[in-house]
């Protein structure tokens, strides 16, 4: 007898077949979820496209400094600070090294002008108008603050790292770039600062504050000292010397409102006799752009070119204290007098 080779059952009886082991209602509800689910994955995968960006810039943004709002420019003040000079009379007894150390604070006077160097002599003879070595009582002599601050204050119009911007990586998840964040001057910026009409200088700045052209900074700044022949440490500045081109140094600064007290104290900055001296002068103009913004209690006209005394504190900052000199540029005597 020839076999028979079974036949294989067809697909649409075997699902028949298994459809009667479901019960109807299971089967229903299946159908049903398949036809919600389906269509609510893939709206919400294309949806996560657009959200996980979006969520990824909303916490970038928390991070990034706020855009500053800008600060209304001070009026410049009428004048520009004066290197200059205060009169001495001598007395009996008096010597050039204990003068300068007396009457000016200046603690290292032995060190900085010594017999030892003859040429360093010559140039304070000069500089006080008379031979150190052949003072006589009642002669008047002229003494100039050394190594002067000046306070700084105008306009940034232009500002760029000492080191260039490090290059990041790409992110996976794209986010928005932050607009007006400024520039980091954490390592140091030269900026290009206008103090006062058709005048401006260069100054070296090192801040934490975002820096952005157009901002306003005030500070202390290292007054360019004369250059005189054989001597690398002069201290004393040219009454002469135009501030227009030069290239300062600057020290306890603020940008705009923001204050930083990270910034570069003014005895990192060679050469000077901060820590010394246990202070330093500064020149000045009273006036909103200048010495207006320190606060000090100085009480004299508007456009006074001004030297004082500044006290070292216990943090490394110079600041002012009652009983310190005060000064006023008598600009028709060319001289500065006590107030």
């Amino acid at each position: 007898m020839a076999s028979r080779i079974p036949s294989r059952p067809r697909a649409s009886g075997a699902l028949r077949s298994l459809l009667r082991f479901i019960p109807w209602k299971l089967l229903l509800l299946l159908i049903l979820f398949g036809a919600v689910v389906t269509p609510v994955f893939g709206y919400s995968f294309h949806l996560g496209d657009r959200i996980m960006p979006a969520i990824s810039g909303f916490f970038y943004a928390l991070g990034v400094p706020a855009t500053p709002v800008p600060t209304p420019y001070p009026a410049f003040a009428r004048a520009l600070p004066q290197p200059g000079s205060v009169l001495y009379t001598v007395q009996e007894g008096d010597n050039c090294d204990e003068i300068l150390t007396v009457q000016m604070h200046m603690m290292d006077a032995s060190q900085i002008f010594s017999d030892a160097k003859p040429e360093t002599v010559q140039a304070l003879s000069r500089a006080i108008g008379k031979d150190c070595h052949k003072l006589q009582p009642g002669m008047v002599i002229r003494l100039s603050p050394h190594y002067p601050l000046m306070a700084l204050g105008g306009i940034i119009l232009k500002a760029r790292p000492v080191t260039p911007p490090q290059v990041l990586p790409t992110p996976l998840i794209p986010v928005p770039t932050p607009e007006n964040q400024g520039i980091d001057c954490s390592q140091g910026c030269t900026m290009q600062v206008r103090i006062a009409p058709g005048v401006e200088v260069n100054v070296d700045a090192t801040t934490t504050v975002p820096v952005h052209d157009g901002s306003w900074i005030w500070a202390f700044a290292t007054y360019p000292l004369a250059h005189v022949a054989g001597m690398s440490n002069y201290p004393y500045a040219s009454p002469q010397a135009s501030l227009n081109g030069a290239t300062l140094h600057a020290c306890q600064i603020q940008i705009d409102d923001t204050y930083d007290d990270h910034s570069s104290s003014c005895d990192e900055f060679q050469p000077n006799t901060i820590d010394d001296d246990g202070g330093a002068w500064l020149l000045g103009v009273v006036g909103p752009s200048s010495l207006d913004h320190w606060k000090l209690p100085l009480h004299l006209p508007q456009g006074t070119r001004v030297l004082l005394w500044l006290s070292l504190d216990a943090h490394g900052n110079l600041v002012f204290h009652k009983g310190n000199e005060v000064y006023r540029y008598d600009e028709q005597q060319q001289i500065y007098v006590r107030v």
